[in-house]
């Protein structure tokens, strides 16, 4: 049994391979070739199991995710991948913030625009580091703004990444109103209410969405998703039974279920895009396959 460590993570799965997995996971799922289960969730969400069963190797994954969103770090999870005769085992917080970083990257690369130069982050926690790798990875950034409500974490953060891209101009910000000039913008907070109105953003602008995890958050204005020309989902049953954003604008009318693309699909025939497009993702099992099998192979 091959046991991992978040350093051993990082070393042998750097993000332009983890985008590279992810990718071809969801044109694999998008062909019928996982078995996915529904995600378990326990205690209104605070610990979470999720699998999945690559049917043409026989492998499969199972992650244990507890989430405490008072503590530091917030996710503390555990990833056992199995296959023949193999088992690893590896920490699941540097996958799953992995993972979600090289998700956001594979719908960046699909739907912002190709000339892209300035991105903002919202959120200044353990996932936004690998928001600004994915996307940095798939753009030629050259401005990238950090917006935290805590001023010496928002600055920190920048610092840290300013070193590891010197090449990019890192900015730190407290006001998510002057923040939003921008080609891309991700967001990844626990917000219970969207982080902005729609008429603050620019006409043309892609945003991802990854922070709210359940029925009950919302970073994204029901507006946004009424209004872009397209609403990519990882998955669409898993969207409709955890995202809030989604939840809200199916419910109150302003977005219907055959509005919702996903992305596997997407991936297969990519959709014409114009001013505003959205992914929205909850995270599900193949993502975390697609780093557990690269560390299997590494």
């Amino acid at each position: 049994m091959k046991v991992l460590s978040a350093a051993d993570v990082r070393r042998a799965v750097p993000m332009s391979t983890a985008i590279d997995a992810v990718r071809e996971a969801f044109r694999e799922l998008a062909a019928g070739k996982f078995v996915l289960p529904p995600r378990q969730i326990f205690g209104n969400g605070s610990v979470l199991v999720m699998s999945a069963y690559h049917t043409p190797t026989g492998t499969a994954v199972v992650k244990k995710i507890g989430i405490a969103l008072d503590q530091v770090p917030a996710i503390r999870a555990t990833v056992i991948w199995t296959g023949g005769g193999d088992q690893l085992v590896a920490d699941g917080g540097s996958i799953t913030t992995l993972r979600t970083g090289a998700v956001v990257g594979v719908a960046t690369d699909l739907l912002a625009p190709a000339d892209a130069s300035r991105l903002t982050v919202i959120g200044t926690g353990a996932q936004a580091p690998d928001q600004v790798r994915a996307v940095l990875a798939v753009r030629r950034i050259a401005d990238v703004t950090i917006t935290g409500r805590n001023a010496d974490r928002a600055a920190a953060l920048s610092t840290a990444l300013a070193g590891e891209f010197p090449e990019v101009k890192f900015t730190p910000s407290t006001s998510i109103e002057d923040s939003l000039d921008a080609d891309v913008i991700c967001c990844a907070t626990s917000s219970a209410t969207p982080l902005f109105d729609v008429g603050a953003l620019p006409d043309r602008v892609h945003v991802n969405a990854i922070g709210a995890f359940r029925p009950t958050m919302r970073e994204l204005p029901r507006n946004l998703l009424a209004s872009a020309s397209v609403v990519l989902v990882d998955q669409i049953e898993a969207a409709l039974e955890e995202s809030g954003e989604i939840i809200d604008a199916i419910d109150s009318g302003a977005l219907k279920t055959t509005d919702l693309l996903e992305l596997g699909q997407a991936l297969s025939a990519p959709p014409q895009t114009s001013g505003r497009t959205v992914f929205k993702s909850v995270g599900i099992g193949p993502q975390d396959w697609a780093i557990a099998a690269a560390l299997a192979r590494a």
